[in-house]
């Protein structure tokens, strides 16, 4: 068997792949299962349309994954079948995501306990400083 040899590329350069199974290939998903789920949920798209798990990819494609919230744009640059490391898996895709927004930009959202009744004084002074760390307001 030769070293040369790519098992993990299909044979021919146009070749088609399920989505499922390249997502998969290229690192995005752990298993082939959490990639079949995530089409069947609606969050994988090819050409802006939700696919099957079953959809064709082929270089050139777009597909467009919502994992944890945020969308992650994707160029289908090689079709893979077997499931690669991660520098090979870079060369076969094309990531178009643009970066996330800046932490500060978001301020920090207070979370009380449903129930949980009138915050104490305490309680209050806590959440104010949590908005306006710098205590300029009302000094």
């Amino acid at each position: 068997m030769p070293s040369d040899a790519e098992p993990t590329v299909d044979a021919g350069a146009q070749a088609a792949v399920r989505v499922d199974s390249w997502l998969w290939a290229v690192r995005v998903y752990k298993t082939r299962s959490q990639a079949t789920a995530a089409c069947r949920a609606g969050h994988v798209r090819v050409a802006d349309e939700r696919v099957k798990a079953s959809q064709s990819v082929r270089p050139g494609d777009e597909v467009r994954v919502r994992i944890a919230g945020a969308d992650r744009i994707l160029v289908v640059r090689r079709t893979l079948v077997k499931r690669v490391g991660p520098a090979v898996a870079a060369e076969a895709m094309t990531d178009l995501t643009p970066p996330p927004p800046p932490r500060d930009a978001a301020p920090a959202t207070v979370v009380r306990d449903r129930g949980a009744g009138r915050p104490t004084k305490r309680d209050r002074r806590e959440i104010e400083r949590l908005r306006d760390p710098e205590g300029i307001r009302g000094r």
